[in-house]
Parts: structure tokens; C-alpha cells; sequence
């Protein structure tokens, strides 16, 4: 069993920049790597971007590329995703999700999943 808890979140200005964090803890088991998700009300949880447990970048969403980093630590327990040059349409919920199988993006072919932290950026 997993947990993941993702941290970072906040309310930034059109222009800024955040750092979110996925802390996983409770290794009984390998996973693939780690998923980053983001979902607005009313809408389907988005792919953004997925890395390997060991720090490769396995792929990102087109329309973020260039403005999103996904990078791990030095340890296997932490991922991270840097926003930077936020724009409006970044405001969501941003979820990061692990499978032992899985790292694509697909969000139901994930098991375990953060409780998700809030980006806003007013427009």
C-alpha cells in the first residue's frame, strides 16, 4: 500500500511560478513511477506529465511543455513539479497517482492516488 501526499499548492499570480511535491511513503512494493494529474470542476482529471521511479520523464501534455518540469530527489520518495510563467487556465486540482504497472496516461489505470493540492491563478 501506498500514500501520497502532494503539497506546494497555493494561490499565485499570472506570471509565477510554484513547486509542488509528491511525497510516497509506505514501500511494501514497487511502482512504475509517478503520474501527475490536474482536474477542474466539472471536467475529466487532465494528464500532465509522468516520471520514473528512477527520474526519467516518460511524457508530457503538449500544451504545457516548456512551462512544466517534472523532476525527482536525490531519494526515491519525493517528485516534484515545477510551474512556471502560470496562466489562468493552470488553476486546478493537481493530483499525483502510482501503479505498480502503469505510467501512462490513463487516470483509472492508477491505484493509489494524493488527496490533491489547489493551484489558482486569478485571471
Amino acid at each position: 500500500q501506498l500514500q501520497l501526499v502532494e503539497s506546494g499548492g497555493g494561490l499565485a499570480q499570472p506570471g509565477g511560478s510554484l513547486k509542488l511535491s509528491c511525497t510516497v511513503s509506505g514501500f511494501t512494493l514497487d511502482y512504475t513511477g509517478i503520474g501527475w494529474f490536474r482536474q477542474v470542476p466539472g471536467k475529466e482529471r487532465e494528464f500532465v506529465g509522468s516520471i520514473t521511479w528512477s527520474g526519467t520523464v516518460t511524457d508530457m501534455l503538449d500544451s504545457v511543455k516548456g512551462r512544466f518540469t517534472i523532476s525527482k530527489s536525490k531519494t526515491k520518495d519525493t517528485m516534484f513539479l515545477q510551474i512556471d510563467g502560470l496562466i489562468p487556465e493552470d488553476t486546478a486540482v493537481y493530483y499525483c497517482a502510482a501503479s505498480q504497472t502503469y505510467l501512462g496516461r490513463s487516470a483509472d489505470m492508477y491505484t493509489w492516488w494524493g488527496q490533491g493540492t489547489q493551484v489558482t491563478v486569478p485571471s
